[in-house]
């Protein structure tokens, strides 16, 4: 009988998981081997390739956004600006993906920010398995108002989405979330985000 309400009591879990209350909720953590292989994968043309083509699509979004490639898709609103990758279009291995979403991090850490949560939430939604793993970063320096002055974001607080459906990569997402109110100066120009993330 305790075993039976113990299954039970999973499958309700289950059930009831989201992303706000998934049934699985870590702290991101490579292990020796994936820090290994991300080293020989961040010298690789294959790596070289991959920035290079988010490169030229960038620039053709800016100046014919509907000739970008179909996986791609850039976002732009007032508080918003980023790309979603949808590699689940593309022939992408995982391991090269899991290592992209990562580079990604290691650049924008260069620029200044600093990690704020690095974690993986697995949950069911539509009878299927979503698992996210996320970098989220803001600034490092931390500004204090003065009388009269404002605050500075550089781009803005900057999320990294990577999305599985039952342990297939999907998408990956990169965005960066500026402050519009008179608190903050204006955000830096994610043209120059965009320059760092695929400088060498």
């Amino acid at each position: 009988m305790e075993i039976w309400n113990y299954f039970k009591s999973l499958f309700k879990t289950t059930a009831e998981s989201s992303s706000a209350q998934p049934l699985i909720h870590e702290v991101i953590e490579r292990n020796e081997a994936e820090l290994a292989d991300y080293q020989k994968w961040s010298k690789t043309l294959a790596k070289r390739r991959l920035l290079d083509w988010l490169h030229a699509q960038y620039a053709i979004h800016l100046s014919a956004p509907n000739g970008i490639d179909e996986s791609l898709d850039f976002l732009n609103t007032p508080s918003a600006k980023g790309f979603v990758i949808h590699f689940d279009k593309t022939y992408y291995p995982e391991r090269e993906v899991i290592h992209f979403f990562d580079y990604l991090k290691e650049r924008v850490l260069a620029m200044g920010y600093v990690t704020y949560v690095s974690d993986l939430r697995t949950y069911t939604k539509n009878n299927k398995v979503e698992t996210i793993q996320r970098h989220y970063l803001k600034p490092s320096m931390k500004t204090k108002f003065e009388k009269g002055g404002k605050a500075t974001q550089a781009y803005g607080n900057i999320m990294i989405e990577l999305l599985f459906l039952d342990e297939t990569v999907q998408n990956l997402k990169f965005s960066a979330m500026t402050y519009t109110d008179h608190k903050f100066e204006r955000a830096e120009a994610f043209e120059d985000l965009m320059s760092s993330l695929m400088s060498p």
